[in-house]
């Protein structure tokens, strides 16, 4: 059996080229969410309240990604 790997928002994306990786954790009262672009290294970095929805911090930090690596990364 094939283990299945995630699927990312971002591929097939015109805006953000390649895999886009996530990383969570949390501390406290703030989970902070990474978004990597893996063909360029560009991260970046959004927290929000422990309670969010992963899907929704993963939205906000890609939009974030597409808007870094439009302006010059």
């Amino acid at each position: 059996m094939t283990p299945r790997r995630p699927a990312s928002p971002a591929q097939g994306s015109s805006a953000v080229a390649g895999e886009v990786l996530f990383e969570f954790m949390t501390r406290g009262n703030a989970t902070r969410c990474a978004a990597i672009d893996v063909a360029t290294g560009v991260e970046v970095v959004v927290v929000g309240p422990p309670s969010a929805i992963e899907t929704q911090l993963k939205a906000v930090a890609l939009r974030k990604l597409r808007a870094r690596i439009a302006r010059g990364g």
